[in-house]
């Protein structure tokens, strides 16, 4: 195996290279000119290669030292890459969060994230995956579930369950029915992933009419066919708070205790806190407060 020459004179060719001056090169690694022109010459004696011509103004790579310095700078420039990959920037925080939870709540009210705290890069991962702090990388994760998460976790309350049955008012005053259980028996019926429906009606004592239904794969695609007019959706009530203010849904029926797992946020126990980490957990905690 060749060994590698010595660190130092290889960053010292590499800034020697880019400058065509010792001097120049020296002021760049914080060293002096005379350090930089001596590890250059180590460098030459290791490996037995002249790099530069000395002229009387400044340096010139020799053919060999062309060739060598575009491979060692391109060396030096996978290494700042690598490092930039696996060294956390500072302001930056990732969030894992479900796609319906990004979509519904936490994107429509990033403007208000980014107005407040604009020096802090916050990203989103939206998955269905459970996410890990460790091989995914993250810093904070929105999650369905009920406590304890981990030793290693920290865990703050964002949302209770709390289901509500949405649908458009086009669509309940077109049924022409009255009184809340003859809606809910009779409306069409939208289902994700939770399957919350059979576990509503049985709670209010409602037998369902209303047939097979449409199924969809994730919570925000059932908000998204209940505003079509599709029928009516079981969902959480603060993802359609909006919605619901604005006219475009009305809640027909709610009902605690239908779904047993809450909207957690989850951190890692750090021995030293992170700030800008911790800004991003005091604004959702605020936000969701106030939602």
């Amino acid at each position: 195996m060749v060994s590698l020459p010595p660190l130092n004179g290889l960053r010292a060719f590499d800034a020697a290279g880019r400058r065509l001056s010792f001097r120049a090169a020296g002021d760049e690694l914080g060293v002096t000119q005379g350090a930089v022109a001596q590890q250059v010459r180590n460098l030459e004696t290791c490996l037995g290669v002249i790099l530069f011509d000395r002229l009387p103004k400044g340096l010139a790579l020799t053919q060999a030292g062309r060739s060598y310095h575009a491979q060692v700078s391109q060396a030096f420039e996978d290494l700042r890459t690598a490092t930039a990959v696996v060294t956390p920037e500072a302001g930056q925080v990732l969030i894992s969060v479900t796609p319906s939870f990004a979509a519904k709540w936490l994107i429509p009210n990033l403007p208000d994230f980014s107005t407040r705290r604009p020096e802090i890069d916050l990203r989103i991962l939206a998955t269905e995956k459970v996410s890990s702090f460790h091989n995914d990388g993250i810093d904070l994760a929105v999650r369905q579930g009920a406590p304890p998460f981990g030793a290693a976790l920290n865990a703050t309350l964002l949302f209770r369950q709390d289901v509500v049955a949405i649908a458009t008012p086009d669509l309940v005053a077109a049924s022409g029915l009255h009184g809340e259980a003859n809606i809910i028996a009779r409306i069409p019926k939208i289902h994700d992933t939770h399957n919350l429906w059979p576990k509503f009606l049985a709670d209010i004592g409602v037998q369902d009419e209303a047939g097979r239904g449409l199924r969809l794969s994730q919570t925000a695609l059932a908000v998204d066919a209940a505003l079509s007019g599709q029928g009516a959706a079981l969902v959480s009530r603060f993802l359609v708070t909006r919605e619901i203010a604005a006219g475009h849904l009305v809640e027909i029926l709610s009902l605690r205790g239908v779904g047993s797992q809450d909207f957690y946020l989850l951190s890692e126990r750090r021995p030293k806190p992170n700030p800008a980490i911790e800004a991003v957990k005091g604004w959702l905690t605020t936000r969701a407060q106030e939602a």
